[in-house]
């Protein structure tokens, strides 16, 4: 019998990464982390019903460094799963399956991820005055 400590099949060990299966696994990840980021928003809102100290606190922790930076991250996902599923949209029609147009459009959506990010924060700041 054959060594028991070789993988049964191909594993990731084997394989050098790629830029179509780095952004798959991203997009399971980013989808992942957007559903919890939905709890976010609604104890946000919800915190509202509980008046003003409950809102305060949940405006509070959401404005400190570690929940802007949670926020970032969300935005991040969410630019980068929507982008992505337009990627994937386009794939189900039976469009962008040819290798150059598969790296094209990963790097597009990295792209957009990166520019709709920037041009959310810049105007969310600009709304709230920079604070």
């Amino acid at each position: 019998m054959a060594s028991r400590n070789r993988p049964l099949s191909p594993h990731l060990q084997v394989y050098k990464p790629q830029l179509t299966s780095v952004l798959s696994i991203t997009h399971r990840m980013t989808g992942v982390a957007l559903a919890f980021g939905a709890f976010l928003l609604a104890n946000w809102v919800i915190s509202a019903t509980y008046g003003a100290d409950a809102f305060a606190l949940a405006q509070g922790l959401l404005g400190s460094w570690f929940g802007r930076l949670v926020l970032f991250g969300m935005t991040l996902a969410l630019f980068f799963h929507l982008g992505n599923g337009i990627r994937h949209l386009a794939w189900d029609i039976g469009k962008g399956f040819e290798l150059p147009q598969v790296r094209t459009s990963g790097y597009l959506v990295l792209a957009f991820t990166v520019i709709m990010t920037v041009i959310t924060w810049i105007a969310a700041y600009s709304v709230a005055g920079g604070s």
